[in-house]
């Protein structure tokens, strides 16, 4: 082979090359976590989705996005069942999916050593942050979930919302603490009862009142509604879970809270979860750089 042709060749190679280096560079990359819990006495893995350039750089930080599963589900759902790695690469941000088993993201009313919520506040969201370079403020914090994990993301955004400046949900199970085991709402998921009596103890436990989202929305008073994060929902039509959604739109509109529901064509599953995921990305990318940008110019 002569030289020019060699030349030609090399030329050739990197044209085509050079989309697939390009694309690769473009690609989140994930991390599995295996974390043991002190407080749960039990391992509770975690993935962690990272932005393209996150190694390339030792001194940048990214904003990030706590992404909770559904009951019955496991951490890795969210990446095994939905496109989100791919979806997360278009942002500078960081998607942690935590393990809360069907724990609903509570401290238990039966169980001692069942403290899910305890244990994202205090060991995940620490250990997130000593593993990784992130933006260690409620500015640069995020989370969200679907069903059983909108619920606890809601939930979360209400009572800690000095660490969240945004809380989303998909198809949220906004009315779990309320439930009992007559409720029309469960006749799908019967087997769903024994893990609400687990979380929340009995109909009359003080355990459910503290964890329902009616309650501490009602509860809000009027100079605390600054404080709160911003909160984007959305749930399908054919979901048995819209009403309640609508009913949250309604008292938070109530409340002047600051918030977005959508309800879009769609049922209780995979395929509506993979579609919306994207629009919490996106939503969440906005409203967390927002933050900080309001949070600079305060300072002055």
């Amino acid at each position: 082979m002569t030289g020019r042709k060699l030349f030609k060749l090399l030329v050739l190679l990197a044209v085509i090359a050079g989309p697939v280096v390009a694309a690769n560079a473009q690609r989140a990359s994930v991390e599995t976590v295996h974390f043991q819990s002190k407080l749960i006495n039990a391992s509770l893995p975690y993935h962690v989705i990272l932005p393209p350039g996150y190694r390339a750089s030792a001194t940048t930080r990214y904003p990030v996005l706590y992404l909770l599963h559904g009951w019955v589900g496991h951490y890795g759902d969210w990446v095994t069942r939905t496109n989100v790695a791919e979806y997360a690469a278009q942002y500078r941000l960081i998607v942690v999916t935590p393990e809360g088993n069907n724990g609903w993201y509570t401290d238990s009313a039966t169980v001692a050593s069942d403290k899910y919520e305890t244990y994202l506040l205090q060991e995940l969201i620490p250990d997130v942050q000593r593993r990784y370079r992130t933006i260690e403020s409620r500015y640069g914090r995020g989370i969200a979930g679907l069903s059983m994990g909108g619920y606890g993301a809601l939930k979360f955004g209400l009572k800690a919302p000095g660490t969240f400046a945004f809380a989303a949900s998909l198809s949220g199970a906004l009315a779990a603490p309320t439930w009992t085991a007559d409720d029309p709402e469960l006749k799908p998921f019967t087997s769903i009862y024994d893990s609400l009596a687990a979380a929340f103890g009995s109909r009359d436990s003080p355990q459910r009142k503290a964890n329902n989202i009616f309650e501490i929305v009602r509860g809000v008073s009027t100079s605390r509604v600054a404080a709160l994060p911003y909160f984007y929902f959305d749930c399908g039509t054919e979901d048995l879970f819209l009403p309640v959604n609508e009913q949250l739109a309604v008292l938070l509109s109530e409340k002047k809270i600051a918030h977005e529901f959508r309800e879009l064509p769609g049922n209780h599953g995979w395929p509506y979860w993979d579609q919306q995921i994207p629009v919490v990305l996106r939503i969440a990318a906005e409203k967390l750089r927002a933050a900080r940008s309001a949070k600079r110019i305060s300072r002055g």
